[in-house]
This record gives structure tokens, C-alpha cells and sequence, in this order.
């Protein structure tokens, strides 16, 4: 897994890219503690469960920046 910092909160996750849709995040802290912006959606929800898991714009920028500039290579996971 490939180490990204959002640009944003300087908060570090790990990731994978097995084709251009796919995205594996790893992240190395608590989501909530580490992401502003994630923590602002849970503290939204008020207790109701999520439909779907939080996401930052920030973080998949940085992700996208790292994509396009070589530094996270898109690989095929190949089955034996």
C-alpha cells in the first residue's frame, strides 16, 4: 500500500488501485479524529446509522493528485 497525505489536514492513509475505479483506502488513525471533514458528516448524522460511509473531497483530490502524478501506479491484481 502506498502512503497519500491529504493536503487539506496533512492526514496519511494508505492505498491501492487495482484499475481506474477501484480505490483500497487503510487509514492509520482513528477516521473521525483524523478527518475533519468526516468528522463533521458523523457529527451530522446525530446517531443514525450512515447510508453509505463518509467521504472526504479532499482526501480522493489527494488521491487523484497522487494517481496523476505517478507517485500511486494503477495495477492489475492478477489470480493465480
Amino acid at each position: 500500500m502506498t502512503p497519500v497525505v491529504c493536503d487539506t489536514c496533512g492526514n496519511q492513509v494508505l492505498c491501492e488501485k487495482y484499475s481506474p475505479a477501484h480505490l483500497q483506502i487503510q487509514w492509520t488513525a482513528d477516521t473521525a479524529a483524523a478527518c475533519p471533514r468526516i468528522a463533521a458528516q458523523a457529527a451530522g448524522s446525530a446517531g443514525t446509522p450512515a447510508a453509505r460511509v463518509p467521504d472526504c473531497t479532499a482526501l480522493r483530490t489527494a488521491v487523484d493528485s497522487a494517481v496523476d502524478t505517478g507517485r500511486l501506479e494503477v495495477t492489475r491484481r492478477e489470480q493465480p
